[in-house]
């Protein structure tokens, strides 16, 4: 049975056979992002801000500066929309209407909650750190308790969340399949490159081995 949407207004309504509530196919996707998009109202305006983020369990952890204008209204509880977008590849049809683009996204709807305890701000903040590269806590300094204070760490409840996804071909109209025009995907992905040191890192320091379990580059130790 599928899962239902969350909410009246957690319900895709553009395309809702590309939609899924499912939360195995909604974590899946928020791991795999990089950066979620934060959007609020504040007096009237509409704000959208890239940010850093997490998952624990069925939580989303956002950082920022604490002086931050997003992070201190998030702190007084406004609603946010929050969205993370993979882009797989492009769609190229016959027509100009039908081109597309594959893609898993995920869209987010809740009010977010200041992270006052001290052990849930380490392990959020741990979360987000190996959310880029996992291992990475384990290889650096933490956080002092100056950089602590001067951190905000937001918990957004994943309850109203949904995912929205399109694979496969370009879907062209009948009379348009004679057309002389090549059709198909371009097919995209995010990789990493060869790392670039720090100019001034010491002599003798090797990688780290988070660099080489990177999920975005899987030929990194041949180089």
């Amino acid at each position: 049975m599928n899962t239902p949407p969350p909410s009246e207004r957690g319900t895709v309504r553009r395309l809702p056979q590309r939609a899924s509530y499912d939360e195995a196919v909604i974590h899946a996707i928020l791991d795999e992002g990089l950066v979620a998009h934060v959007g609020i109202a504040v007096e009237g305006q509409p704000y959208v801000i890239p940010m850093v983020y997490g998952r624990i369990g069925r939580h989303l952890y956002l950082h920022g500066a604490s002086v931050s204008r997003l992070a201190r209204q998030l702190a007084q509880g406004i609603p946010a929309c929050l969205t993370v977008t993979l882009l797989d590849g492009l769609v190229l049809a016959r027509s100009a209407f039908h081109h597309s683009a594959n893609y898993r996204s995920v869209v987010v709807l809740g009010t977010a909650v200041p992270v006052t305890d001290a052990e849930e701000k380490t392990r959020a903040l741990e979360a987000i750190t190996n959310h880029a590269l996992r291992g990475r806590w384990a290889e650096v300094r933490p956080p002092n308790a100056q950089e602590m204070k001067a951190t905000s760490v937001l918990r957004l409840p994943l309850e109203e969340a949904s995912a929205k996804v399109r694979t496969g071909p370009p879907h062209d109209d009948e009379e348009d399949l004679s057309l002389e025009c090549w059709a198909g995907v371009l097919p995209l992905r995010l990789v990493t490159l060869a790392p670039e040191q720090a100019p001034d890192l010491r002599e003798g320091i090797q990688p780290p081995v988070s660099l080489f379990e990177s999920r975005f580059r899987r030929d990194l130790a041949a180089r």
